[in-house]
C-alpha cells in the first residue's frame, strides 16, 4: 500500500494537525473493524468528534470562566471608559490604562484570557474539516478499498482522457484533479479522490464511460458498509440524495437527507442558546449577529457538502451543547468571590516571581560592580586581573545597542578622546 501524501492538505499549520487527526481516525477505524467488525466512516467521524472535544474541554471550561468573569467586570470597565470618554491627553490616557489594569488585577484575569484558548482550538477544528473532506487521504484502510478498481482503470488505454470527461459529467464540488500528471502515484490518488467523493449515480456513469469494469460492483458493494450512515451515502450531498430520491420514489431516503441540514441548524441554535451572554457584555452583543448567521450558513451549506461533513457539524454541535449545559451548571454553583481571590493570589505569585528575577539581575549587576572595584583596588593577582580585563573587554565589544554596556562604551570612548 503506497503512502498517501499528495491528496492530503499540505498547509504549513493545518496540514500537520490534519495528519495527526488522520492517524487518530485511522486508529478508530482499525479498532472498530478489528474488535467489532464495524467498517463505517460515519461512526468514526462521531467518535473522533467526541475524542477531540473531550480533549478540548479543559480549554473550553477555562474560556467560559473567563467569559463569566468578564460579564462581572464589564460594568466597571465601561464606567472607566465613560469617565475618560472625551479625554485624549497623555495623562488621562495613562490614568485610564492604570485604572483598567487595576480592574483586571481585581478580578485576577488577563485581557487576552479567552484569545489563547481560541487560538489553540480553531486550528484543530479547521484541520478536522480537512480530514472529513477527504477521508481516504488520511485513513489508509479506506484508500485500500479502491486500490484494485483504480489499478484496473489505469490499465485501460486513454484512461486519463476518460477520467477527465467523467469528472466533467458528474461535477463534484471542491474537487481539483489533473489527469495530465505523469507520476503514477499522483494519478492513483486523484482517481481515489474522485471515486470517494462521487455520488451514487456516479457509479452508473463510471460504467458508461469505462464499460464493464471487473472490480466495479465489488468495490461499490464494499463501500455500502463503509460509506453509508443511516442509509445515506456520506460522500454524497443531501441535495443530490433528495433530488434523486424524489425522482425514484425513495421518499424516506429524501426526507432523511433533508434532516441533515435541518438537524444541523437546530443543534447549532441550541448550542448558541446555551452560551452565556449578558446585556453589558459588549463582545456578546457584537457576536449576536454572527450567532444568528452561523446556523443559517450551516443549514444552506449542508445541502451541497458531503453528508459526512453534516454529520460532523451535528455531532460537534451536540457535544458542545452537552458540554455547555454541564459548564453552566458548574458555573452557577461557583463562589465567584473565592475564584477572584484565587486568581488574585496567582497574579500576585507571578508578580513576586518576576520581581525575584529582577532582584537577581540587580544582584548580579552589583557583583559585576564589586569585581570591577576589586580590579581597581589591586587586590587581585596579576593573572586574575588580566583574565578579568579580557572578559570585560569581550562583554563591552558584544554589548547590544541601547544597553547599559553600550552606553558605558560611549562614555569611555568620550573620556579617552578628551584625555588625549
Amino acid at each position: 500500500m503506497s503512502e498517501i501524501i499528495l491528496t492530503q492538505y499540505n498547509g504549513k499549520i493545518l496540514g500537520p494537525i490534519a495528519k495527526v487527526l488522520g492517524w487518530i481516525m485511522n486508529g478508530i477505524y482499525y479498532v472498530l473493524n478489528s474488535l467489532f467488525g464495524i467498517e463505517n466512516i460515519g461512526l468514526c467521524i462521531i467518535i473522533l468528534t467526541l475524542i477531540i472535544y473531550a480533549c478540548l474541554f479543559p480549554l473550553t471550561y477555562k474560556q467560559q470562566k473567563f467569559s463569566k468573569l468578564s460579564q462581572k467586570m464589564n460594568p466597571e470597565l465601561q464606567a472607566i471608559q465613560k469617565k475618560y470618554k472625551n479625554k485624549r491627553d497623555q495623562v488621562s490616557m495613562q490614568k485610564m490604562q492604570e485604572e483598567t489594569q487595576m480592574v483586571y488585577q481585581k478580578y485576577g484575569v488577563s485581557p487576552t484570557g479567552s484569545c489563547i484558548q481560541m487560538l489553540i482550538q480553531m486550528p484543530i477544528l479547521f484541520a478536522l474539516y480537512r480530514v472529513f473532506l477527504n477521508v481516504p487521504a488520511y485513513v489508509p484502510a479506506v484508500k485500500e478499498k479502491f486500490s484494485v478498481l483504480v489499478t484496473e482503470i489505469m490499465s485501460i488505454d486513454g484512461f486519463a482522457d476518460k477520467m477527465t470527461s467523467f469528472v466533467d459529467k458528474i461535477k463534484i464540488a471542491g474537487l481539483s484533479v489533473d489527469f495530465t500528471a505523469t507520476d503514477t502515484n499522483v494519478l492513483h490518488n486523484y482517481i481515489v479522490d474522485v471515486l470517494y467523493k462521487m455520488n451514487t449515480s456516479g457509479w452508473s456513469e463510471l460504467k458508461n464511460v469505462f464499460g464493464n469494469l471487473t472490480n466495479l460492483d465489488a468495490t461499490e458493494k464494499s463501500l455500502e458498509k463503509l460509506n453509508y450512515f443511516l442509509g445515506l451515502n456520506i460522500s454524497n450531498s443531501p441535495w443530490n440524495i433528495m433530488t434523486t430520491g424524489f425522482k425514484s420514489g425513495a421518499y424516506l431516503l429524501a426526507i432523511g437527507a433533508l434532516l441533515i441540514p435541518v438537524i444541523s441548524f437546530l443543534t447549532q441554535r441550541l448550542n448558541i442558546k446555551l452560551m452565556p451572554t449578558g446585556e453589558n457584555d459588549a463582545m456578546a452583543q457584537q457576536m449576536k449577529t454572527m450567532n444568528l448567521m452561523m446556523p443559517l450558513f450551516s443549514f444552506v451549506m449542508c445541502f451541497t457538502v458531503p453528508v459526512g461533513l453534516g454529520i460532523y457539524w451535528i455531532a460537534s454541535a451536540l457535544v458542545r451543547s452537552i458540554q455547555q449545559w454541564g459548564i453552566n451548571k458548574r458555573l452557577d454553583k461557583m463562589d465567584w468571590d473565592a475564584v477572584m481571590k484565587a486568581n488574585q493570589e496567582k497574579a500576585k505569585a507571578k508578580r513576586e516571581k518576576k520581581m525575584g528575577l529582577i532582584e537577581n539581575q540587580i544582584a548580579n549587576a552589583a557583583k559585576m560592580s564589586t569585581k570591577a572595584n576589586v580590579i581597581e583596588s589591586g587586590t587581585m593577582t596579576k593573572e586574575q586581573k588580566e583574565e578579568a580585563l579580557v572578559h570585560a573587554a569581550e562583554v563591552r565589544s558584544n554589548a547590544k545597542a541601547g544597553s547599559l554596556a553600550s552606553k558605558a562604551n560611549r562614555v569611555r570612548e568620550f573620556n579617552e578622546r578628551n584625555n588625549k
